[in-house]
């Protein structure tokens, strides 16, 4: 591990131990399970080290680590959502055209990261994706909604377009 690491690790090491049991606390309340809220609450400690965040500059880190725990039940919520609506549409095929269960796992990770991707993107971005795929609106439609140009449009679903087909095909 590089050196410049170290004290980013050791500061967040401290936040841990200082309030991990209450944002694990806090995250039970919410979820109403004790597995999940630990998970979620070491999913918020480990975005913070992947941001290389600096325990000592969180001025008020229960509210900090609260917003980015919402954040994560956020992207948690959305994703079971996604997940849960592609299982009733399958729900509803014949059986016989119903595909195979690791199919349905890989439409499902497939999914997943497109939704990890989608969040990385700028809102404008991110919204003129799921405009055009998922509410199969013109480029002008989604420009007039956006209150950008078509040109603009064009450019996000570039953008949009690309980074989904590079996540998936990694």
């Amino acid at each position: 591990m590089p050196a410049q690491d170290l004290p980013i690790t050791d500061d967040l090491a401290g936040l841990y131990v200082e309030h991990g049991k209450w944002l694990q606390g806090w995250l039970r309340r919410r979820v109403g399970d004790t597995f999940a809220a630990a998970d979620l609450a070491q999913d918020t400690f480990l975005s913070l080290l992947d941001r290389k965040t600096a325990a000592l500059e969180i001025r008020e880190p229960r509210p900090f680590l609260a917003t980015v725990a919402r954040r994560l039940l956020a992207h948690r919520h959305r994703r079971q959502l996604l997940e849960t609506a592609y299982l009733e549409a399958l729900a509803c095929l014949p059986e016989e055209e119903a595909p195979s269960p690791e199919a349905q796992l890989m439409a499902v990770e497939s999914l997943q990261q497109i939704d990890r991707v989608l969040d990385g993107l700028p809102p404008k971005v991110r919204e003129a994706f799921l405009l055009a795929h998922l509410v199969e609106l013109s480029y002008a439609e989604i420009a007039e909604r956006l209150g950008t140009s078509t040109s603009s449009v064009k450019q996000y679903l570039t953008r949009a377009n690309r980074e989904c087909m590079f996540a998936l095909a990694t």
